[in-house]
């Protein structure tokens, strides 16, 4: 099993930008794709990115055009670049591993706060 360790949380004002980054380590070979989530309070978690091990990556439609995901192989480090942050994005972001339908590991959340 693999162990997802996520750092890069933080406050920053609006229009700023953050990168979290997300170290895997563990068994890293069996992993379909990885990818952030994000929880804020009252609400359901959603998709922010995802980067699979192989095909195109996928972003939730709020972040589309401001948020870049990346990995690092040599590393096993995923990367979330945020850019043009807003006080909507606020929330704990949650890195994710995927190994199959219905099989995710997660980390343990980063805290992101945008202040207007």
């Amino acid at each position: 099993q693999v162990q997802l360790v996520e750092s890069g949380g933080g406050l920053v004002q609006a229009g700023g930008s953050l990168r979290l980054s997300c170290a895997a380590s563990g068994n890293i070979f069996s992993i379909n794709g990885m990818g952030w989530y994000r929880q804020a309070p009252g609400k359901q978690r959603e998709l922010v990115a995802v980067i699979p091990s192989a095909g195109r990556t996928n972003y939730g439609d709020s972040v589309k055009g401001r948020f870049t995901i990346s990995r690092d192989n040599a590393k096993n480090t995923v990367y979330l670049q945020m850019n043009t942050l807003k006080p909507e994005d606020t929330a704990l972001y949650y890195c994710n591993a995927n190994y199959g339908p219905g099989y995710n590991i997660w980390g343990q959340g980063t805290q992101v706060t945008v202040s207007s």
